[in-house]
């Protein structure tokens, strides 16, 4: 089974296909990578890259500081697909090319036979620890880059580094550590440079710089970075490599990871030739090449490598913003449909529910013939239940428009005792608050809030209703407005039994009646709800403080006029 990301399957993509319509099928980069020409093509490119570093970079003795092959070779391995079958045949190809480049590079037999084996070793192990330790091969999170930088570009040159530098020191007496750490540095630049380079690479991401303004824009930037590297490497003899670094981050933050490793492909390139040739920062250095090497080896992995991760860090928050852009987009379509429904329903009950009414008055006073007192009671059952039918439908429609935002507010001052003294005056009139003592406190003058009247008045009398119905036992309840800060808090404060915090917390979820919808209390559980979102449109917020045994104070707080 093919080992490869297909470039652009990302997560959004999968959430967008739920959400648009179908597009046609494009070509990705992994089918790139497994062309019939690709194998060729790869073992072509690592003899290229290993003659030019045999070549043009070797500073400890036969070991060169910057070695791209590998990174080449493990790159498109780990693009074009896996299999034992497959391993074996691509493995064979390319230690065919690394030694052909070996050859034609110069090296006598033993030396290219010897060197080609400690690079087999370092590109099996490094396809082997990319498959262990970054499986998914994806660099645009902080995590796939940081396992692949630390885990396969710095542990899979370890072996083959402790064997050439053995094979030195005895063939040549060359120095185990020089040699060790030469061969160290070049190549895990290499894997770290040039494979997330091959393995980040998308056709999307391509396509969109080919756009007129995104090449001009990506030209610029490398255009600015080869200025830089110019000046810091082969014009002036002072060490100003640190002036690379902003223009990598700027690359980082508009080209992603792409663009980050093709910068430091060329910002490495230009360090270890002017390193070879004495220009730049080398010029005058009496230190041997080997410690020169060294240092500009340190510089590129420590000083500029990381920046791919800051790459990967905000490839990674675009995609999860893309994702919760998608997701909200979902959520949105979805809360429509449900308006709409909600809407349709309520609407369809409302002309039977009317005619149920209109036969059950008919039926319960007689207009319909004679009645006996059993028929008069189920004929009042049945206009009291068809009232209840006809009441929910209502508060269906104000959901759904609410929801919809087809509920239009008027804010202007609103006196709010006398809001609360109508609502007392209602409130003490309905039969189950006969027992209850209903009382209005204003704390202060001023109590004048910027309010539509008629839904705000809607909203308190839902919270008086229902501390009549779940907190009539207490025997009070008090309506009570005061001032805070530049807003005017309005509170409906009971003596019931009060609400856990669990409880609590699901107060203002539609539909849900914290556990009565078997009890004799009436509702649907939506006023709540609705309550909630006529505030919100008011430019107010709602919410509840409650103790167990102690009573609840739900509350209102609106902007002041």
């Amino acid at each position: 089974m093919p080992h490869v990301r297909a470039l652009g399957a990302t997560d959004l993509d999968y959430a967008e296909a739920q959400i648009a319509p179908a597009r046609p099928v494009v070509t990705t980069a992994a089918s790139l990578f497994t062309q019939p020409l690709a194998p060729m093509l790869t073992v072509l490119g690592v003899a290229v890259l290993v003659i030019v570093a045999i070549t043009t970079a070797r500073t400890a003795g036969l070991v060169a500081a910057l070695w791209a092959a590998n990174g080449l070779a493990v790159g498109v391995w780990l693009r074009s697909g896996r299999g034992l079958g497959f391993d074996l045949s691509f493995g064979g190809l390319i230690a065919l090319g690394v030694l052909a480049g070996e050859f034609l590079a110069g090296n006598t037999p033993t030396l290219a036979l010897w060197f080609t084996l400690a690079n087999m070793i370092e590109i099996v192990v490094a396809v082997l620890l990319a498959r262990r330790f970054a499986p998914t091969l994806n660099l645009a999170t902080v995590n796939g880059a940081s396992r692949f930088l630390f885990c396969v570009a710095g542990l899979a040159p370890i072996p083959a580094g402790l064997m050439s530098a053995v094979m030195l020191w005895l063939v040549r007496d060359a120095s185990f550590l020089m040699s060790f750490q030469t061969w160290w540095f070049g190549h895990a630049l290499g894997l770290a440079v040039i494979a997330p380079f091959i393995l980040a690479y998308e056709q999307r991401q391509l396509a969109a710089m080919l756009r007129p303004l995104r090449a001009a824009e990506t030209v610029g930037l490398f255009a600015l970075l080869a200025g830089v590297c110019a000046v810091v490497y082969f014009v002036v003899d002072l060490p100003l490599v640190f002036a690379v670094i902003p223009v990598l981050i700027l690359i980082a933050a508009r080209l992603r990871v792409p663009g980050v490793t093709a910068a430091l492909m060329l910002v490495a390139v230009a360090a270890v030739a002017s390193l070879l040739i004495g220009a730049g920062p080398a010029a005058g250095d009496p230190s041997d090449i080997g410690e020169r090497a060294l240092l500009v080896q340190l510089t590129i992995l420590f000083g500029y490598v990381p920046i791919v991760l800051v790459a990967s860090l905000l490839e990674e928050r675009d995609r999860l913003s893309e994702r919760a852009k998608a997701g909200q987009l979902r959520a949105e379509r979805a809360s429509a449909a449900k308006s709409r429904l909600l809407a349709n329903v309520a609407h369809e009950i409302k002309s039977p529910i009317g005619g149920v009414i209109g036969i059950g008055d008919l039926w319960s006073s007689g207009q319909l013939g004679p009645v006996t007192p059993t028929q008069a009671e189920m004929a009042v059952m049945l206009v009291k239940t068809a009232r209840q039918v006809e009441a929910l439908s209502h508060d269906l429609l104000d959901v759904a428009r609410a929801e919809s935002g087809a509920v239009k507010v008027e804010l202007r001052p609103t006196d709010v005792p006398g809001i609360l003294e109508d609502i007392r005056a209602a409130t003490v009139l309905r039969p189950e608050a006969r027992a209850l003592s209903v009382s209005v406190v204003c704390e202060g003058d001023g109590l004048i809030a910027i309010a539509d009247s008629q839904r705000l008045a809607q909203v308190i009398d839902n919270l008086a209703t229902n501390a009549v119905k779940y907190a009539g036992a207490g025997g009070s309840l008090v309506l009570r407005a005061r001032r805070i800060y530049d807003g005017v808090r309005i509170e409906v404060v009971d003596r019931g039994p009060g609400l856990t915090p669990e409880k609590q917390a699901q107060l203002f979820e539609p539909f849900n009646r914290l556990g009565l919808e078997r009890s004799s209390v009436e509702g649907h559980g939506i006023g709540l709800a609705l309550a909630k979102r006529l505030v919100e449109l008011q430019g107010g917020s709602i919410g509840v403080v409650s103790n167990l045994g102690e009573g609840s104070t739900f509350w209102i707080e609106l902007p002041a006029a």
